[in-house]
């Protein structure tokens, strides 16, 4: 036997182990559930037999019996809940073979090589991971059996099993790898199927998820006592149960990833190394085209429709300004991925879609503005429109303040033009009139803590706590409940977006920071013929004279800090930008 052989059945033999453990942790708490009602049937029968006379014995019946009636009710509803809770599936794109017969075909193929079973379905997922999602828990219906044989070898007859998992691609990954970059990066994820394939793998791993969403379900706030009461004892014996498993299967699920890994490691080996290089690659172009091209949109009510297209041109763009990526770009001559399906830019679509329900929580359902928009459009419908927006609500909130100006000091002038903004925010209080704070704002979650403002000049303090105010208000938007509505904390909504937060909530000093900016941004647009334009890599992007304008941060700093305009205003002289000419706004 080889070493990977060897290996891949050490991991099925230890996974095995660990799945056995796991299923006598469910046989143990079967049999003290059972145990209560074994002694009552005993003194039941020996009382009806004669056998066990007199007044003991009869008062063991009547404590015995009503206590073992009681833990049976507790182990079925506990059963029933484990049962009939669904567990949480990833939100996936799903991939009818019709739709991708060649990926179909390669994945079958790579299972013929491995000697696992095919996995039964392929979905796509908008994030750079791939993995095997088991969907036959009874919740989801019944799966058709297939026969498969002992993974584990341990020379029994094969047995009646559950259909393979699914498997799940990270989107990016087929459009950015090649498609033998692909496959060797799915061959240790389709040598997973080998293991799930076993019963007694198959049987932990439902258990476990069924304990897992029996948890989740208990831990979901109930009307009425009695209810609450119930499912607090079915919840806390269902949280017993999965402690006494937990490093089990934790053990089990490892055996399985090492029995994998050892079985794909005759497939494709030198093309793995090259592969998980672009593995690296695509998770860091993806992360950028997310934080700095797609949630600004989403922020303005626009999904992008062709993310995944887009991770290529920001890779791209990387190869051309890194040299240490300078290597990849003479791949994009081989065959990509995507060419696997038979209608990518539909699958982008879809893929692209459910990214944004997921990074940012915003269902096309629920904003009638929602809308795709393609990349063509992108600096129109989204850049314009995203630093307009942002100027209109800096001059709201300046409406808002009504800060009277210090003796001395120029009035700031009226309308929305960028010279308000500096005059605000360059005048500074004498020393017989401090400057009066604004109201404090209400709490929200975009709120800066004093730490982070510390640093900043009294004026753009509270020109920054107003912002993180006015911005948590729109966010936030209607609260006000219908007559006769719901409680929204009566029931629990398992599908809540977004699942996964793209990133921290903006302090007030990065929201004023980008409020200024797209100010002048909005100056340079109206008058010295600056364009909106979109750079792959660092998101919005304005373009002066033809070339990419530089960045303003250390200007803008400059005037938020120290209340000093001068650097910005240098930049503004020598681009040509008038700063007292009102701007439009949205």
């Amino acid at each position: 036997m080889s070493g990977s052989g060897m290996g891949a059945h050490a991991g099925g033999q230890s996974a095995r182990s660990r799945a056995l453990a796991v299923l006598r942790v469910r046989s143990r708490a079967l049999a003290v559930a059972l145990l209560p009602a074994a002694v009552a049937v005993i003194l039941l029968v020996g009382g009806s037999t004669g056998h066990l006379p007199g007044t003991g014995w009869d008062v063991a019946r009547r404590l015995v019996t009503p206590a073992a009636v009681l833990v049976l009710l507790l182990a079925a509803g506990v059963a029933l809940v484990v049962a009939r809770a669904r567990p949480a599936m990833s939100p996936t794109v799903p991939i009818a073979e019709e739709a991708a017969p060649d990926l179909y075909r390669m994945v079958r193929d790579l299972a013929d090589r491995l000697d696992v079973p095919a996995p039964s379905a392929i979905a796509l997922t908008p994030d750079c991971d791939s993995w095997l999602e088991d969907r036959t828990h009874p919740a989801h219906g019944p799966p058709p059996a297939e026969k498969y044989d002992d993974i584990a070898g341990a020379g029994r007859p094969p047995r009646r099993t559950p259909v393979p998992p699914v498997l799940v691609i990270g989107s990016p990954f087929l459009w950015w790898m090649r498609v033998g970059e692909l496959r060797a990066v799915l061959a240790p994820v389709v040598a997973g199927t080998g293991p799930s394939a076993h019963p007694d793998i198959a049987a932990a791993r439902r258990f476990v998820q069924g304990l897992d969403a029996a948890v989740a379900v208990t831990s979901a706030p109930h009307r009425g006592p009695v209810t609450r009461w119930v499912f607090a004892t079915v919840g806390r014996v269902a949280r017993l149960l999965l402690r006494g498993c937990r490093i089990h299967a934790a053990e089990m699920e490892r055996g399985v990833a090492a029995a994998a890994a050892e079985r794909a490691q005759a497939v494709d080996y030198g093309l793995r190394i090259v592969a998980q290089e672009q593995v690296g690659l695509a998770y860091a172009g993806w992360d950028r085209l997310l934080t700095r091209v797609a949630l600004p949109a989403w922020r303005m009510g626009r999904w992008p429709s062709r993310l995944n297209a887009g991770v290529v041109a920001a890779l791209t763009e990387l190869s051309r300004r890194d040299r240490l990526a300078e290597g990849f770009a003479s791949r994009l001559g081989e065959r990509p991925a995507c060419d696997l399906l038979e209608e990518p830019g539909a699958v982008d679509q879809a893929a692209s879609l459910l990214a944004a329900r997921l990074f940012h929580g915003e269902p096309a359902e629920t904003r009638p503005e929602w809308a795709p928009v393609h990349w063509g459009g992108y600096a129109e419908e989204v850049v314009d429109r995203k630093w307009r927006t942002d100027a209109a609500r800096l001059h709201r909130v300046l409406d808002a303040l009504q800060a009277p100006p210090a003796p001395g000091d120029t009035p700031a002038p009226d309308g929305p033009t960028l010279t308000r903004v500096l005059t605000h925010l360059a005048a500074r209080p004498g020393p017989g009139q401090p400057l009066a704070p604004p109201p404090a704002p209400p709490p929200c979650p975009l709120a800066g803590d004093d730490e982070d403002l510390s640093g900043t000049t009294a004026r753009s303090a509270a020109l920054a706590a107003r912002l993180t105010a006015e911005l948590a208000r729109e966010e936030a938007g209607p609260t006000t409940a219908a007559p006769g509505a719901a409680d929204p904390a009566s029931h629990r909504d398992d599908r809540a977006l977004p699942l996964f937060p793209l990133q921290p909530a903006r302090t007030g000093r990065e929201l004023l920071a980008d409020h200024i900016t797209a100010m002048v941004c909005c100056a340079a647009m109206d008058t010295a013929g600056a364009t909106p334009s979109l750079d792959w890599l660092d998101g919005p992007a304005l373009v002066l004279g033809g070339v990419r304008a530089a960045d303003l941060s250390r200007q803008v700093l400059a005037l938020i800090e120290d209340g000093d305009p001068s650097a910005l205003r240098g930049w503004l002289t020598e681009h040509g930008i008038r700063a007292e000419k009102p701007v439009r706004l949205v």
